[in-house]
């Protein structure tokens, strides 16, 4: 069964992401009152959390203000069906110091793209069989005009990695959504914070190629990774590149295309962290882990509604595609920074309507960038087991329920917070009262996260942990650019009331 309605969807969202810059204001609290009726789903929340007004101005900023984390404990909540096993030791709350840096102009910096002069990327002369199909990519040999046109003080560059299939557009579009910006139809997406490189650009092999050779694009001889971590470092220096196109629709390598820095590059595709000199180049890495029976589930809802696939030809190209999926894509779990994990449900469903429900788990390894976890409640490392849907006062939970979990555990040998979201809700406007019992979300107001939730209503997972997990992870991407280039980005606050939504 799909485990979800995937429809085609281009929310219209207005551009609102400003850079502000100098000393990140201070937060201003007042009084918080929470007067919520689940039974009629309504919640009116008359908080002013964090008010932070519209700049203009995008100049540098020279320092960041220390962020101040604010442990609370909601109003008014019941206990029902929640555990906790309190440590020994209790994990003291503090903000990290942002770690700020710019680009090192050591090169000439170009007036205008008709004064750039260009020279050969590495790698350009790879030959997987189909000759040097990537002969005219190229890096800039000076500083792109854009950084000083769009003032970037460096860019910071996010990689995703996931396989085909696992929520990676979803995922993309509700990050937009956070930073309040949109970017172009173009194959390669870009908009005034954001640009978004698919690495499927850097297949050496074509659809024809790898059916005649039996390699996949899954292999690593179908990847061009020379070229990618060459060009990745060049964005990251400021300099525009020529890359590659991979044409999805014709299956074809296409001609270059010239991409200039922007302030937010995301790398998204099966392989941004398998290679130590692309790895070199991100700032903050993250993994999509959609189990077998899911991701199954996903292809084929997408596939035979959207592409026309037939649903036995879906199950064997999954099938085909495992060993190198395990070989190629799966290590990189390794190194990510945060992981999203979707499993079926682990709630008491009838037999075979596990994949129906999603169990999303957030795992949050330790990380030297100073970006901290999301936890529950107002103590970290504290372990929850908590049913929001249970005694007075709580959510309207249809079937099968809700349940949500903290604690934390070992990720290939680096320490990791789990936040656990199992079920679906019922509606979308009760996410409020998740919300108030999540701490260090970075949400510059309280009732952002379900505000942004609402704004993507009708995209897939909306109705349950998978797109709750999404959002809390573009909020931490938001939070670890604020950290690396001591800028705040700006959001207008909605109406504090659901109707004025």
């Amino acid at each position: 069964q799909a485990c979800h309605q995937k429809a085609k969807i281009r929310p219209e969202m207005s551009t609102y992401g400003m850079l502000e810059t100098g000393i990140a204001p201070r937060r201003k609290q007042t009084s918080m009152v929470t007067v919520a009726s689940i039974a009629a789903n309504v919640a009116l929340i008359g908080a002013v959390v964090c008010f932070v007004p519209f700049s203009e101005s995008n100049d540098v900023a020279a320092t960041i203000a220390p962020m101040t984390v604010r442990a609370r404990m909601p109003t008014h909540f019941s206990m029902a069906g929640m555990k906790t096993a309190p440590r020994d030791a209790r994990v003291s709350v503090k903000a990290s110091k942002p770690i700020v840096s710019t680009v090192a102009l050591d090169m000439p910096v170009a007036t205008s793209e008709d004064t750039m002069s260009w020279a050969s990327a590495a790698g350009n002369m790879v030959d997987a069989g189909m000759g040097t199909v990537h002969k005219d990519a190229a890096v800039s040999n000076e500083i792109s005009p854009v950084m000083a046109q769009k003032n970037i003080q460096r860019p910071v560059i996010f990689g995703v990695a996931a396989d085909s299939g696992c929520g990676k557009s979803t995922f993309l579009r509700r990050v937009n959504a956070i930073f309040g910006t949109t970017t172009s139809q173009a194959h390669t997406p870009t908009g005034d914070l954001i640009t978004t490189i698919c690495l499927d650009d850097y297949h050496t092999l074509d659809r024809g190629g790898r059916k005649d050779t039996g390699i996949s694009a899954l292999d690593v001889k179908a990847n061009n990774f020379q070229l990618m971590a060459d060009q990745l470092k060049a964005l990251k220096q400021g300099r525009a590149i020529k890359k590659p196109i991979y044409n999805h629709d014709t299956g074809e390598i296409d001609p270059v295309e010239t991409i200039h820095p922007n302030h937010i590059i995301i790398v998204e595709g099966l392989h941004p962290m398998l290679d130590k000199d692309v790895i070199e180049s991100l700032d903050f890495t993250f993994y999509i882990d959609v189990s077998d029976p899911v991701k199954k589930a996903w292809k084929i809802q997408r596939d035979v509604a959207e592409r026309g696939h037939k649903e036995e030809d879906i199950i064997a190209s999954i099938e085909q595609r495992k060993p190198d999926f395990n070989k190629f894509v799966e290590p990189q779990k390794a190194n990510a920074d945060v992981i999203i994990s979707i499993e079926p449900t682990k709630l008491d469903v009838a037999p075979g309507e596990e994949c129906k429900y999603l169990n999303t788990r957030l795992i949050q390894k330790e990380n030297q960038h100073g970006v901290r976890p999301v936890y529950m409640f107002e103590e970290e490392g504290v372990n929850v087991d908590w049913d929001p849907c249970a005694g007075p006062g709580a959510m309207a939970c249809p079937y099968p329920g809700t349940r949500v979990r903290y604690y934390d555990e070992t990720h290939d040998d680096r320490h990791a917070h789990v936040l656990e979201v199992d079920g679906v809700f019922g509606e979308t406007e009760e996410l409020f009262f998740i919300e108030e019992r999540l701490s260090n979300t970075n949400t510059k107001y309280f009732g952002e996260l379900t505000k942004q939730m609402l704004k993507n209503k009708k995209a897939p997972g909306s109705g349950d942990g998978s797109g709750l997990v999404q959002a809390l992870v573009a909020l931490k991407m938001r939070e670890s650019y604020e950290r690396f280039t001591g800028r705040t980005i700006q959001v207008p606050k909605w109406g504090l009331f659901l109707d004025e939504y």
